[in-house]
């Protein structure tokens, strides 16, 4: 683990490994994209909008992940206030925020464009994938979102703690990667309408299974579910509604449904 600031200049401006990291996912799922739209031969104007599109929706989402962790922070301590910190970040409300974000300029802007969201539903899962497995690892060099203590093999010791405890950051990287080959394989070779479906439950599966863990307590929103539990639970019902909804538009809409980029 890298915890401490591996590079501070002038004795004020620090760099950590998680946020490297960070910065190493964004590029990825920028690259990604790009990569996957030129060889889907996406129309080039749709595509520089997803670029621009996208870099919003990562700063919105990154605000809206700050937001999220802060609210949790309250409900759990609420005692100390509310404070809102960039510091503390988490995933899914990123993902909640982005994703609205995105759907929000594209609604504004889709009558600019040829190419439709239906048409590309399967590549955004991949550029998400490939950004939260680099961002896992930078949780794991900062030492937070560890799991609960464990004997076993697997056991890592991290700073300040007296027990070796589960890595759940790279259980997560290395299920997010597998799970990046997966979507980019159904998405480049079989022309995948469902990889957005894919993504939703499968992740949200996993996650919602991790949690029991996890080790780091933050709280329970409903009942006996963690935050985000519940919200793996949602991810999993719009998952498989989008599997209907997808069906849906392909028998009432064939041709615009059917007009899948190659």
């Amino acid at each position: 683990m890298l915890p401490e600031p591996i590079i501070t200049l002038f004795d004020r401006f620090s760099v950590y490994m998680y946020g490297v990291m960070i910065a190493v996912g964004i590029a990825a799922a920028l690259g990604v994209m790009m990569l996957y739209a030129k060889i889907k031969n996406i129309e080039p104007a749709f595509v520089d909008f997803l670029f621009y599109n996208g870099l919003l929706s990562i700063a919105v989402g990154i605000l809206s992940a700050a937001l999220f962790q802060a609210v949790y922070n309250y409900i759990k301590y609420p005692a100390l206030g509310f404070r809102f910190s960039l510091d503390n970040l988490t995933f899914i409300g990123g993902l909640i925020g982005g994703a609205a974000c995105f759907l929000t300029v594209y609604a504004v802007m889709r009558r600019r464009y040829k190419t439709r969201l239906t048409h590309i539903l399967s590549l955004p899962p991949c550029c998400i994938l490939i950004a939260h497995a680099f961002g896992r690892i930078g949780c794991f060099f900062a030492g937070c979102c560890y799991g609960k203590p464990t004997d076993s093999a697997f056991g890592v010791l991290f700073p300040g703690h007296f027990q070796r405890v589960h890595p759940t950051q790279l259980y997560e990287a290395g299920f997010l990667f597998l799970l990046f080959a997966v979507c980019s394989l159904l998405y480049l070779k079989w022309h995948f309408r469902h990889g957005l479906s894919v993504y939703f439950i499968a992740y949200g599966c996993f996650r919602f299974l991790l949690e029991f863990v996890r080790g780091d307590d933050r709280g329970k929103l409903f009942g006996a579910l963690s935050p985000s539990q519940f919200w793996s639970i949602v991810m999993i019902l719009i998952g498989i509604a989008l599997i209907f909804f997808l069906r849906f538009l392909q028998k009432k809409y064939p041709d615009g449904v059917e007009n899948v980029q190659k």
